[in-house]
């Protein structure tokens, strides 16, 4: 393990958000190392993986010595849970993204993903994050939950706010503004959901929510907190990182344009454009986990209470696994599998419906978008380190076909 210092301001530093990638490729080479007590980064593909599959690895960051709530309760998102509270809760919502209810979306995806593209020729212009990478996963997990999707922007709004403060706690990271308009965000959240949890128990639909209303009445053990934060859970992650994949797939697909041309004349490929896109520019950069007992992996030793920060953004470039990392191409083998949706017990529940949502998005943007390339000074990126996407991308273009229907 690297004793060196490790300069984490580089990571951290705003600047480096358009390309972290010699960055993390520096702090990959380094890897394991200990920039801080109680912290380690990683940033090998091998040593990521089997830190994300091992049983003493907790996703409770509250575990962490460095966590300030680390005597302090925890939450109840399954999403920072460990089995079996993560079991129970995550079998109650796994139902509704089975590979067979994801296939039956298809038309319904294809339809607003088609409306979209429609939306924007009638507008002449088209930003990618405002036109199509926001409102496409949105609107499929508002439709999935039962959320109106009137509230939109309320949600986009508190999704964001949430997004921002969810980074690790390295130094300088996160602003304290971010903290505490997330508390807010996360407070009108949860007055939002228990309204309409409280209209789904006297109106029941065929939505998620009033599914997961109906499993607490029938005496499962979902209590009313939980029940408020597997909400909040699905609407924001159910969306924000397929935001962030659509924009980055958009983008690096016009940085390649021989790639685009590809993808235009073979739109079977556009899967393999989702898996390269999610290996070449993860949509979340890095993850965490707490080691919950001394662990030594072959190429990691954590000592209890150590936080592990895992640069998944760095792994899918690893050059022992992926030949010539740093080239995007839509045709590349699979070989191993990149990370970019976890591995182990917290691989992402909805990576199926992320995956249709993305081809299909892929596909028509190559088959719609005329002479696109990326507008002069098009380009801004989110603060968020861990997830990671541009918040503009204005794309520039002599035209937008048709759809075939009308």
């Amino acid at each position: 393990m690297s004793t060196d210092t490790v300069d984490l301001t580089r990571l951290t530093d705003p600047l480096n958000r358009a390309d972290p990638y010699p960055v993390l490729r520096e702090l990959a080479l380094a890897s394991p190392s200990r920039p801080a007590d109680g912290l380690l980064l990683i940033g090998r593909h091998a040593d990521c993986s089997a830190v994300l599959r091992h049983p003493a690895m907790s996703s409770e960051r509250e575990r962490a010595r460095l966590s300030p709530n680390a005597k302090g309760p925890r939450t109840r998102n399954f999403l920072h849970l460990d089995p079996p509270d993560h079991t129970r809760l995550r079998r109650l919502v796994a139902k509704a993204f089975t590979p067979r209810v994801v296939a039956a979306l298809e038309p319904r995806i294809r339809e607003a993903t088609e409306a979209l593209f429609t939306d924007a020729a009638a507008k002449g212009r088209f930003e990618v994050v405002s036109d199509l990478a926001y409102p496409l996963p949105l609107r499929i997990m508002c439709e999935l939950l039962g959320v109106p999707f009137a509230d939109r922007d309320l949600i986009q709004d508190w999704s964001g706010k949430l997004s921002e403060a969810l980074e690790p706690p390295l130094p300088g990271l996160v602003a304290p503004r971010a903290t505490t308009q997330a508390a807010q965000a996360r407070a009108e959240f949860i007055q939002y959901f228990r309204e309409l949890i409280a209209r789904r128990r006297t109106d029941p639909r065929d939505d998620l929510v009033s599914h997961l209303v109906q499993v607490e009445e029938s005496g499962d053990r979902l209590d009313e907190h939980e029940l408020l934060a597997t909400c909040i859970l699905l609407i924001n992650a159910g969306h924000e990182t397929t935001v962030n994949l659509i924009s980055n797939g958009v983008l690096a697909l016009l940085r390649h344009p021989d790639q685009l041309e590809l993808l235009r004349s073979r739109p079977e490929l556009s899967g393999d454009a989702v898996e390269e896109v999610l290996r070449y520019d993860a949509p979340v950069h890095l993850t965490s986990r707490v080691a919950r007992e001394t662990v030594d992996l072959p190429g990691v030793h954590a000592e209890e209470g150590d936080f592990l920060v895992l640069l998944l953004g760095a792994a899918n470039r690893d050059p022992d696994v992926f030949p010539d990392p740093d080239r995007f191409d839509i045709t590349r083998s699979p070989g191993a599998p990149h990370l970019s949706f976890s591995a182990g017990p917290h691989f992402c529940l909805g990576a199926g419906l992320a995956r249709l949502e993305v081809r299909i998005a892929f596909e028509l943007f190559a088959s719609r978008m005329v002479g696109p390339r990326l507008a002069a000074q098009g380009l801004s990126y989110k603060p968020n380190l861990s997830l990671r996407g541009p918040d503009r991308l204005e794309v520039a273009y002599d035209g937008i076909r048709p759809a075939e229907t009308e």
